[in-house]
This record gives structure tokens, C-alpha cells and sequence, in this order.
């Protein structure tokens, strides 16, 4: 589809007009005498006069004219070439039905307790959660997936994006406590959803994945999850961690483990925000427990298939101008058609 940018700029086009009507206008040949005021005299045979003094050689009508349309057109293909045109190519954009989902890690301290045991080795709650989760990102194919991180704050690590190696990547390269010791829940769910809000209703998930209690931040879980069950989100909390009142962890200074108790997740609190926004609770004591949550997402009802248009301009503004390049480069062979007016009024 062809279009002009900027139509509104063939409004010059009456420029040359206008200067030929106000401007180039020939002047008057009435003389009057005035007293005190000097006039003009003209010869008798002015038109014998000029030709006894002519050297050059007749000037064709032809050439004449010809000067003049050139000087038009140059104007013509510099007002085009103002005007931008430009030609608009489709293209269509398909997306098929799919969620928008927002997975909230606990990357806190205690996520490197050893109460999980993989090919009868342990291993610690951040390698299983890295685990579980990069399995099911990976089988998010036509869903837009995020990631929000917490520890002592909470931060975007990735905004909702159909890039999923991209989320598996981030996902991979977490290591515990690197957003903080600590375990703001209620802030991570408030970054979630408002990340959320603005996508489609119906398909709008965030799944916190945590192994404490909440211990810091601003905003309460059982608040964030109101604020959740308002923009029509629905939370899918997942407890992780083991029965055990005695695990392995390591040290503040991530060197040694050591032998540390209370490190259960708030069951009733997890509960609580999954039955507030009509989500689900997964106590995750295992990792067949914590894949359980890709049968429950799969209820859901998906956003249904968008698809849009959008019209990619090309710009063709250089074929005016090469049209106005030719024109100087005519002019500039053909100098003889130019008439000179003579400060008498009359033409050479």
C-alpha cells in the first residue's frame, strides 16, 4: 500500500505561483512625468534597436518552454521527495492460545539446605527447584513466561517474554541468597502482579515456588494476594522442602554446612493466598510432588489466539529526488533556454 508521510507538504506546490503573481510580476510600462521626478525615455525603435545589437542566435520557442518545465518539475520531485513517500508492507503476526505466567523463585539462604535426595545422592532445594522448574519453562511452548526472584527484595530477573531459553538460562545461573539472606514473599507476589495486570484476564498465572516464611519486605502475603485476587490472578504456591526438623545447610558464609533447624515454609500461609485468588497449594516434598503443578495449570483457561497486522513502511523518498537531480543536470546542459529580464522590463 502506498502512502505519503507527510501529504500536508504539497501545500508548497503553489509556491512558484504565488512568486510569479506577487513577486516576478513584469512592471508597469506607464510612464507619467511628475515634476521634480526623472523619467524614462525610450527609443522610438527600440525593437530595431535590439536587434542591431544581437549576437546570439535566434532562440528557439522550444528551448524556451523547455527551461520552464524543467524548473517546474524540479519543484514537483523536491515537494515529493518532502512529502516521504513511502510503501507500507504487511505483515501478520499469529500468536495461538496460551498463558501469561509469572514464576516467583525463593532464592534465600536456606534454599541450600540438603533435604532432597536425586539418584541417591542429596542434593539441595535450589538444584531440585532449578530442576523442576527449567522442565516445566520448557514445556511452556506458545505461553509467555517471567521471572521474579526474592530474597531479602524481590526483582524482575526477566519480563514476560515467548523467549523460554532465554527464562531457562536466567533460571540456571541462580545460586541461593544472591537477591539476600532473607525471604520477602509479599513483595514478590506485588512484583508479579504488576507485571500481570496488564495481560489478558483468564490467563493470568503466577506460581511461587518458596521454602520459608515470610522475613522481610513491605507489602504482607495475605495482602498481595488480595491485590492478586482483584486483578483477576490466580496464585499456585508450591512449599518446598522436606519433613526433616534437623537439615544441612550452609553457613552465612557459604563455605562449610551446618546443622540448622526451623527451616519448614509456612503451610497455612501458602494455603491461605492459593484458596484467596482461586490457585492451588503443592507441598513439595519430592520432585513427583512438585511436577504435579503442570495437570493443574493445564486447566486453566487460555487467552484466546490474537493475531494482528502491522504495516512495515520502505521509504521511496530517493526516486523524487533522483528525478530532481536529473532536472539540475538538465538545466545545467540547456542554459540557453533561461530568458533574462533587462532592468527595462523587456526580454533578451
Amino acid at each position: 500500500m502506498f502512502e505519503f508521510h507527510w501529504p500536508w507538504m504539497a501545500l508548497l506546490l503553489i509556491l512558484p505561483l504565488l512568486a510569479r503573481i506577487f513577486w516576478l510580476r513584469p512592471p508597469s510600462e506607464h510612464h507619467t512625468s511628475v515634476e521634480g521626478v526623472q523619467t524614462t525615455l525610450l527609443h522610438p525603435s527600440l525593437s530595431h534597436l535590439g536587434e542591431a545589437f544581437e549576437t546570439r542566435s535566434p532562440r528557439q520557442p522550444f528551448s524556451k518552454h523547455l527551461h520552464t518545465w524543467l524548473l517546474y518539475l524540479l519543484w514537483l520531485a523536491l515537494v515529493l521527495g518532502l512529502m516521504r513517500p513511502q510503501w507500507l508492507e504487511p505483515h501478520t503476526e499469529n500468536r495461538t492460545a496460551g498463558y501469561d505466567l509469572m514464576l516467583a523463585v525463593d532464592t534465600s539462604r536456606s534454599m541450600t539446605a540438603l533435604d532432597f535426595t536425586l539418584d541417591d545422592k542429596q542434593v539441595s532445594r535450589m538444584q531440585v527447584v532449578k530442576g523442576v522448574v527449567s522442565k516445566f519453562v520448557q514445556a511452556r511452548r506458545g505461553d509467555r513466561v517471567g521471572l521474579v526472584i526474592f530474597g531479602s527484595r524481590a526483582y524482575v530477573l526477566s519480563p514476560l517474554t515467548f523467549d523460554l531459553n532465554a527464562v531457562d538460562k536466567l533460571l540456571s545461573e541462580l545460586v541461593p541468597a544472591i537477591a539476600g539472606p532473607a525471604t520477602a514473599m509479599g513483595d514478590a507476589m506485588g512484583l508479579g502482579v504488576k507485571k500481570l495486570r496488564e495481560r489478558p484476564e483468564g490467563s493470568r498465572v503466577l506460581i511461587l515456588v518458596t521454602d520459608g516464611k515470610n522475613e522481610g519486605g513491605i507489602i504482607p502475603p495475605l495482602k498481595a494476594a488480595q491485590l492478586a485476587s482483584r486483578e483477576g490472578i490466580k496464585i499456585y504456591t508450591i512449599g518446598v522442602g522436606s519433613n526433616e526438623k534437623r537439615v544441612k545447610i550452609l553457613d552465612p558464609e557459604m563455605r562449610n554446612y551446618i546443622w540448622a533447624e526451623g527451616l519448614s515454609f509456612d503451610e497455612e500461609t501458602l494455603k491461605e493466598i492459593a484458596k484467596i485468588t482461586g490457585g492451588a497449594y503443592f507441598r513439595g516434598t519430592d520432585t513427583e510432588a512438585l511436577e504435579k503443578i503442570y495437570q493443574r495449570i493445564d486447566e486453566l483457561e487460555k487467552t484466546e489466539a490474537e493475531s494482528r497486522t502491522v504495516f512495515i513502511p520502505r521509504p521511496l523518498y530517493h526516486w523524487p529526488l533522483a528525478l530532481a537531480l536529473l532536472c539540475l543536470l538538465a538545466l545545467g546542459l540547456y542554459p540557453e533556454g533561461r530568458q533574462r529580464q533587462l532592468k527595462g522590463g523587456g526580454y533578451a
